[in-house]
């Protein structure tokens, strides 16, 4: 996954509210296998009608390479499932602003690049309100926190270890590696001073138990 600072892309607006995981992408699409691709199926029971044919209004339709997307309160409530994630980044979405999101959503974002910029209920009226003319282009700092659009620029919040991650292109797991010299420098000192806590080695125990039977 690759890290990034900046983005200038075109913002659209998802002007709805408790937008859930499994309207970002229906359950039914799940068993697709990753490597297809899931940007296809993203909102996909608002985008296409009952026949498959693209509502000509959606946001997304009318704008489909929109990497920017605004919507409201409790963005990504619902389930679990990282798929919903898998749908706006393989869509081509990098940034999402709401004035919430689902705790495990916005998990998921960062650790696949995705922003969840969290803004204010009234900041949020007021992105909308220029989305409803049509898309914009916007620009969002990470290092600065900053979503700048026209003459009109905004702060949105982010966990700290969040925009690390972010900005260096980390998953947890390489969050993690970030800390091994000090995991060592640990486990040396514990194992030192407790050298009990060490299990036995199990090769030894079974080559003994070996040995022993062949005997």
């Amino acid at each position: 996954m690759n890290g990034w600072t900046q983005h200038t892309g075109l913002a659209v607006a998802l002007d709805r509210e408790n937008v859930d995981t499994d309207q970002l992408i229906p359950a039914r699409f799940m068993s697709t296998p990753r490597s297809e691709g899931y940007g296809h199926f993203l909102l996909n029971d608002f985008r296409y009608d009952s026949d498959g044919v693209p509502v000509p209004d959606f946001p997304l339709n009318i704008v489909p390479t929109a990497s920017v997307l605004i919507s409201r309160r409790n963005f990504g409530s619902g389930s679990s499932r990282e798929a919903a994630v898998y749908a706006l980044v393989d869509f081509g979405i990098r940034v999402v602003i709401a004035p919430s999101f689902g705790d495990i959503f916005a998990s998921n974002a960062v650790n696949n690049g995705l922003l969840p910029a969290r803004v204010t209920e009234a900041e949020a009226d007021a992105v909308l309100a220029r989305l409803a003319f049509g898309p914009q282009e916007i620009t969002i700092d990470l290092p600065d926190r900053t979503i700048r659009f026209g003459d009109t620029m905004l702060g949105f919040t982010l966990d700290d270890v969040w925009q690390q991650k972010l900005i260096n292109g980390w998953d947890d797991i390489d969050l993690t590696q970030t800390h091994k010299p000090a995991i060592a420098a640990f486990r040396a000192q514990h194992v030192q001073g407790k050298p009990w806590v060490i299990p036995v080695q199990q090769t030894n125990v079974r080559n003994a138990e070996r040995t022993t039977v062949s005997q």
